[in-house]
């Protein structure tokens, strides 16, 4: 590879290569190839000018030697298929000013030092791709299109001999072309940091060694390590080590999982505990994060409803810009407002704001904790009518606690809790761990008097104490099956706490009732704000549908402001009731969390798993809320309305100054450069503008919707 020096410091040169002959994916494996050589101690690469900016150890390497590596880089390297084929895409250097600056640069140079036939054959080498790319574009795809817009603008301006305009028009159109790109593609990166949010450093193992290097120079197959506190940079797989991973930014669940030999683990996730040595199978834009990204804004099936319609009527409204052109010739016969018109169109800012509005707010949500799989869900959670809730572990924390202790035959309500406790700690579930927890919060210690404990399924737990036969747990087993008398007082007790959603723990000791342990699921503080807000933003009925008993549901519902509740739900039935309101014209939102929540969340308009959600739900649904609870509802409802509102303003603006450039142009006000001119400057400034936040700081406060 030849290289000439440009600059030089002791310790620093820059060198050029012939960009023309080397392509970027060459350039960057030059970098690779000689940032592993001993005395480098950085190299970058700058593909738009083509040239190297290295830093070494004079001391280990001179300034020749240095020119040496890079001749060494004979197409051996340099055309190695496997090696071109690992190198990662082009970072992102490039300002859209350096673009502007540097395309203006080349331009004016051309202009004022080159011959003139030289630049006519320069002009047609630039305009030839365009006209054939037109040509392709009409064939393959619709015949009106803005590449043939362009195409024509190009040929009609050098046959009539205004190369000067063709030019500029070639010029701007290129430049417009490479700010697109970079706008796009900062609107995909800005989504990624907010997933990945990824360091640039990683711990390689080599042999016995562990060093830590630049994330970019690590290869598929490399060993890796990552331990507890740190980001997974790379998608792989556990070779040896154990820890436990938060795998929110992918999947949705809160609760961290456990990673050992042979596990898959994806980058964008964090290790909570332990230590990981991992082989790397996909790094960079290979990776399954930046997967998703990629078909989030590619996917037809996942755009927003407004942004298939930004593009599709872009795409409608290119043929009549070819009437417009006709027209103007006809009745002015003047060529140049006649190339004006095919200067502008609505096509180039629609399809390119639309996205880039809709990757903004994704990226938006990533950084509250939401994780949005689609645009289309943005404007479905938007335009929604109908809320249904499942309650447990949704408008509940599905993590019961003691809320009352009754006691019987004299005994206290610390000796009570204290033997339930001893008892339930063999025997882990849901009523036993709250009853365990309450016992640990109080200080009460259970030492190991009893027996062997045999747990009876679907009833409860026996043992012996002091040769007393000692039970605990459902009314069935203890009333029924040890025949222990039912009181009356017993039954009022029932009734009240039942009445309140309460469920009850029955213990007994030689043969007598002593106690009884009321348990509830706690409501979610924010419940009620979050249903509050949501009917404030448009929702016009709130619903909870559960598993759980009628009283159980009424107080949850009369805690959190529900509008309507269904008990004794199954899962089927869950679903049969989301399809009942949707065949009654609603648009219906779900949002759950357990298993038995997946169906109906499939089969709502749209799935909305909560944090702390299965696997199973946080995939199925079409949007996770990682954290922050309901509020989080409440703030996804706002950016999709904020989405929609911005998406539906900039079509409205891309309309107006594209009309009025182009009436400018008909009547020759505006000449074709400087229309150019303002419709790339429209499209790129309306672009960037949708890169704002659509909601100001704190927006998704529900204080401030009360």
């Amino acid at each position: 590879m030849k290289v000439e020096i440009h600059h030089y410091l002791p310790g620093r040169i820059r060198l050029h290569y012939n960009k023309n002959k080397y392509t970027s994916k060459q350039a960057i494996l030059a970098t690779t190839l000689i940032a592993v050589q001993e005395g480098i101690i950085d190299i970058d690469v700058n593909t738009h000018i083509g040239s190297f900016l290295v830093c070494f150890e004079e001391s280990v390497i001179s300034k020749q030697e240095l020119i040496n590596l890079f001749k060494a880089l004979t197409g051996k390297y340099l055309n190695d298929k496997k090696l071109l084929a690992e190198v990662q895409d082009i970072p992102e250097s490039e300002s859209i000013f350096g673009v502007i600056v540097q395309t203006l640069a080349i331009h004016y140079f051309k202009k004022w030092f080159l011959p003139i036939p030289l630049r006519h054959c320069i002009l047609f080498v630039k305009i030839m791709p365009r006209v054939l790319k037109a040509i392709y574009s009409s064939l393959t795809e619709n015949f009106f299109n803005t590449d043939l817009l362009d195409a024509t603008a190009l040929i009609v301006a050098s046959v009539i001999g205004d190369r000067q305009t063709a030019s500029n028009i070639n010029m701007l159109l290129g430049m417009g072309e490479e700010i697109e790109e970079i706008t796009k593609k900062r609107s995909y990166d800005n989504l990624a940091h907010q997933l990945l949010n990824m360091d640039d450093k990683i711990q390689k193992i080599e042999g016995d060694e562990e060093k830590t290097v630049s994330i970019s120079s690590v290869k598929v197959g490399n060993l890796v390590a990552f331990r507890a506190g740190t980001q997974i940079l790379v998608d792989g797989i556990v070779e040896r080590g154990e820890g436990m991973v938060n795998q929110a930014s992918i999947t949705g669940e809160s609760m961290p999982v456990e990673k050992k030999q042979g596990a898959p683990v994806f980058a964008g996730t964090i290790v909570e505990e332990g230590e990981i040595f991992v082989t790397v199978k996909s790094i960079g834009n290979d990776t399954k994060v930046n997967n998703i990204i990629q078909m989030i804004d590619s996917s037809q099936n996942l755009k927003a409803a407004a942004q298939k319609r930004s593009e599709e009527f872009a795409q409608k409204i290119v043929p009549f810009n070819f009437l417009l052109t006709a027209l103007t010739w006809f009745v002015t016969r003047n060529i140049r407002k006649t190339v004006s018109t095919l200067m502008v169109d609505y096509s180039c800012a629609m399809k390119l704001s639309a996205p880039i509005s809709v990757l903004s707010a994704m990226q938006e949500a990533a950084k509250m904790g939401i994780s949005v799989k689609g645009g289309k869900y943005l404007e479905a959670v938007a335009s929604a009518d109908t809320v249904i809730f499942d309650k447990t572990g949704t408008l509940t924390y599905a993590n019961p606690t003691v809320n009352m202790i009754y006691t019987f035959e004299k005994e206290s309500k610390d000796k009570v809790l204290t033997l339930a406790a001893c008892l339930e700690e063999h025997y882990p579930h849901p009523l036993g761990r709250a009853v365990v927890e309450a016992a640990k919060k109080k200080n009460l210690i259970h030492p190991e008097h009893h027996t062997k404990v045999e747990y009876i399924v679907a009833h409860g737990i026996v043992s012996k104490l002091n040769d007393k036969k000692t039970c605990i747990g459902s009314a069935h087993f203890i009333f029924e099956d040890e025949k222990i008398p039912l009181t009356e007082q017993v039954k009022e007790i029932q009734r009240k706490e039942m009445d309140i959603g309460n469920s009850l723990l029955y213990l007994s000791y030689d043969g007598k009732l002593i106690g009884i342990i009321a348990i509830g699921d706690p409501v979610r503080p924010d419940a009620k704000d979050a249903i509050c807000s949501l009917k404030r933003l448009g929702i016009k009925q709130t619903i909870m549908i559960t598993g759980d008993t009628e009283g159980a549901a009424k107080k949850i519902a009369k805690q959190t402001g529900i509008d309507k509740f269904h008990a004794h739900a199954l899962p089927e039935d869950k679903v049969k009731f989301v399809e009942k309101e949707k065949k009654a014209g609603h648009q219906v939102i779900m949002i759950g969390d357990g298993i038995n929540d997946a169906p109906a969340l499939s089969a709502a308009d749209i799935g909305i798993s909560i944090d702390g959600a299965t696997p199973i739900a946080g995939d199925t649904a079409d949007i996770n809320l990682s954290n922050d609870g309901l509020q989080n509802l409440v703030t996804v409802r706002l950016l999709g309305q904020e989405l929609l509102k911005r998406m539906y303003f900039n079509d409205r603006i891309i309309i107006g100054i594209n009309s009025f450039l182009l009436a400018g142009g008909i009547i020759g006000f505006i000449p074709p450069t400087l229309a150019a001119i303002f419709h790339n400057t429209a499209t790129i400034g309306i672009s960037l503008s949708s890169m704002r936040p659509l909601l100001p700081e704190n927006s998704g406060n529900l204080g401030e919707l009360r």
